[in-house]
């Protein structure tokens, strides 16, 4: 009986094998506008669309249609055409390279026969870039909207007002999808515009091409290499964005290739296939046959409990079947109008058996759950098991890279005896292939580098000496404060430091002492006019004159004074070509002069007079 259901398991596997694969399915429209007839011709966007669709095509994807210098019409049946094969596309991007305007924060493609004399016409001569995001919206799993449409506009120059409050900005206004794993790429920040450059490509066009087809790369860690990229070529000048999310696994643009020498069997993996087989019949014969050939295990468990909720599934329908017919039993006794105690009687077998359906119905959800979360377990386990391998095929790939990188470097450099050797272009990009030189760091060298950064940045005002002590952390948490990050501040690490790496400029405010103020990056002293000083808010304030304080000391000191004043003789006192006394001061008499004579009361005493002729 074993061997006969394993042979029935086996059959439904080569079944299941045997009918069609389906892979994701990937479709692309790009287009390119460059010949607008009332505007003067844009010299980028027809090579852009070329280069992008050619790159979509090197990519693998099902369906790639390329359209160049589109009139209103047109554009409107391509992205009608496109929608219809959007519907059975996991994924499904648009590409535009052109002209495009912002009005009252709607933004809308231009195509080449637009005149755009009136901000009216917009409605009537353009295409919303909703229009577009309405094109992709059937694909399942990816909604990738690329506009390289933020060029400086002409048409907004030029065109005529109807309304003098209405906003037509610069550039193309900030779009947030309201679909679930939809993603809009502008080539400039909304509100700026994006440059095409001095070469046959736009600098953003270039970064795409380079960095979208990688093999396994996430898109938003693509469109980050495409956003630093930019800003390089463009003197920080540039900067692309995107809008919109993704959910937690990565979501690259091209698959990642199976290795050619590929993973080990594992032992495991015969048992896993069994155990799914087993799933998909759900039957208890199918899991008996499973747990004769594995009785022990981690699968093993995994089938016991499926077998559990088949039991408990079982024992609801039996209780559920008696509970009907005793419920039936009860109704054909009245119906026949049976003495009370037999209808009573099967009253309560009817009740009894009620009470059973409903344990019954109880425990199989009990099953359920348990079943349910161990075949969640089995599937993290599995997917943590699946990245871990994953993880080191990456890293023995790499390794394996890096020895045939420097097995190479060893036979040039014996080959070539002078030291001014130049990489060839294909070693350079193995060179950027390799692991992050950042990883290689010592631990000092790395605090060394991190605190560096943190002083460009602004966060970190000693030097860099190396020693990650508590100013280091304080420094790296106020980072985080202004970033937006969340770094362990204990420690110095490569993730920080790259994220320091991508800062442009400064990050923390500067902050100066007591009588200075900020000035750009600097601390320049505070200066006040005349009559003003230094606050205690560090501001310049008027300074207020202290009026003198009265002490009981000094009163009495006056008291002192007034008292050896009026206990002494008048006696009068000259000060310059005045004569003064008690009664006062007066000037001296003209002819007369000032003289001594005899004090009243004390003849040999002298006191000044006023001696005449």
């Amino acid at each position: 009986m074993i061997p006969f259901r394993l042979f029935a398991l086996l059959i439904l596997a080569m079944g299941l094998a045997c009918g069609p694969a389906h892979a994701d399915r990937r479709v692309a429209l790009v287009i390119g506008n460059s010949a607008y007839k009332s505007a003067p011709k844009l010299g980028n966007p027809v090579n852009d669309a070329t280069l992008v669709g050619g790159m979509f095509k090197k990519a693998g994807f099902d369906s790639v249609d390329v359209r160049l210098d589109l009139s209103a019409s047109e554009m409107r049946r391509m992205l009608r055409e496109f929608a219809g094969r959007t519907r059975d596309a996991d994924m499904a991007v648009i590409y535009y390279a052109g002209h495009g305007i912002e009005l009252d924060g709607t933004n809308y493609l231009i195509p080449t026969d637009a005149t755009l004399e009136t901000d009216g016409d917009v409605l009537d001569e353009t295409i919303p870039v909703e229009r577009a995001l309405f094109a992709v919206e059937p694909a399942k799993q990816l909604r990738l909207i690329i506009l390289d449409a933020c060029r400086d506009n002409p048409f907004s120059k030029s065109m005529k007002r109807t309304l003098a409050s209405r906003a037509i900005g610069r550039g193309l206004a900030k779009v947030e999808p309201t679909s679930p794993n939809t993603m809009i790429a502008f080539a400039a920040k909304a509100g700026s515009t994006a440059s095409d450059g001095d070469s046959r490509n736009s600098p953003f066009a270039v970064a795409l091409v380079e960095h979208l087809p990688k093999p396994g790369l996430d898109l938003r860690k693509a469109f980050g290499f495409v956003r630093d990229d930019v800003l390089k070529s463009t003197g920080y000048k540039q900067e692309p964005y995107v809008y919109g999310s993704l959910g937690g696994d990565d979501v690259p643009l091209v698959a990642t290739k199976p290795a050619a020498t590929g993973p080990q069997a594992n032992p495991q993996d015969s048992i896993r296939r069994d155990y799914e087989l087993a799933l998909q019949l759900a039957t208890r014969d199918g899991w008996e046959a499973f747990l004769a050939q594995y009785p022990e295990g981690f699968y093993a468990n995994l089938a016991k409990g499926q077998m559990n909720k088949i039991a408990a599934e079982e024992t609801r329908a039996s209780a559920e079947q008696k509970a009907n017919a005793a419920e039936q039993q009860k109704a054909r006794l009245i119906a026949e109008r049976a003495q009370k105690a037999e209808q009573d009687k099967a009253a309560a077998a009817a009740k009894a058996a009620e009470e059973a359906r409903i344990a019954a119905e109880k425990q199989k959800q009990i099953e359920q759950a348990r079943a349910d979360a161990a075949e969640h377990q089995r599937k993290l386990a599995e997917a943590a098991a699946a990245k871990a391998q994953a993880e080191k095929q990456a890293a023995e790939k790499a390794k394996a890279e890096l020895a045939a990188k420097q097995a190479a470097e060893k036979a040039e450099q014996a080959a070539k005896p002078t030291a001014d050797r130049q990489m060839p272009e294909v070693e350079q990009k193995v060179a950027a292939l390799a692991p992050a030189p950042a990883s290689t760091l010592s631990a000092a060298d790395l605090t060394k580098s991190v605190q560096s950064e943190l002083r460009r940045v602004g966060c970190f005002a000693s030097a860099a000496d190396g020693d990650w002590n508590s100013a280091s952390q304080r420094s790296l948490t106020l980072f985080n404060k202004y970033a937006g990050t969340q770094f362990d501040a204990k420690l110095a690490s490569v993730d920080a430091l790259d994220a320091l790496k991508a800062k442009p400029g400064r990050v923390c405010p500067l902050i100066c002492n007591f009588g200075s103020k900020a000035d750009g990056d600097q601390c320049v002293k505070i200066t006040c006019r005349a009559g003003y000083r230094v606050g205690d808010d560090n501001e310049c304030e008027k300074i207020q004159e202290k009026k003198p304080v009265a002490t009981r000391e000094d009163s009495r000191r006056r008291d002192t004074d007034r008292k050896q004043t009026e206990a002494a003789p008048s006696t009068p006192q000259a000060s310059g070509q005045m004569i003064c006394n008690n009664a006062g001061c007066r000037p001296i008499a003209k002819g007369c002069r000032l003289g001594t004579a005899n004090h009243p009361s004390n003849p040999a005493a002298k006191i000044p007079a006023e001696i005449c002729n």
